[in-house]
């Protein structure tokens, strides 16, 4: 339970400061996780990243892969149509493929694609919050 909890603020600093990414602390804690968990979990982060910085009028504050289908894992790419972030207190649904590196310690490439707005009376259903 500390661990995660651990793995959460850490995951949380990086937004805040990107440099944190090269940190042996993050990295200790990336290494502890199994490799579907911690390419999952990068996955999610550069979501956040990558929609943030691209030209749009979004600024994540979390994301997700697994929200409104699991996505399909082949070796270290991970895919899907079911992914959602949140930005602005509203959440927006993402389709994405993600390629980890072969130790799944980093991201080597990431595309999506932005869908609809999720609406508020699916949130629950999806395991969404404000």
């Amino acid at each position: 339970m500390k661990f995660a909890a651990l793995l959460s603020i850490v995951f949380a600093q990086i937004l805040v400061s990107p440099a944190l990414a090269n940190d042996s602390r993050f990295l200790a804690s990336l290494s502890k996780l199994d490799p579907v968990t911690r390419l999952e979990q990068l996955c999610d982060l550069q979501a956040m990243k990558r929609i943030n910085k691209d030209r749009n009028p979004y600024h994540p504050d979390r994301a997700k892969a697994d929200v409104i289908s699991h996505p399909r894992h082949n070796k270290n790419v991970i895919s899907g149509n079911g992914g959602a972030f949140r930005s602005g207190g509203r959440w927006y649904q993402f389709s994405f493929t993600c390629k980890g590196a072969p130790d799944r310690m980093s991201v080597e490439s990431f595309s999506y694609k932005i869908g609809k707005e999720i609406p508020k009376s699916k949130w629950a259903e999806y395991g969404l919050w404000q």
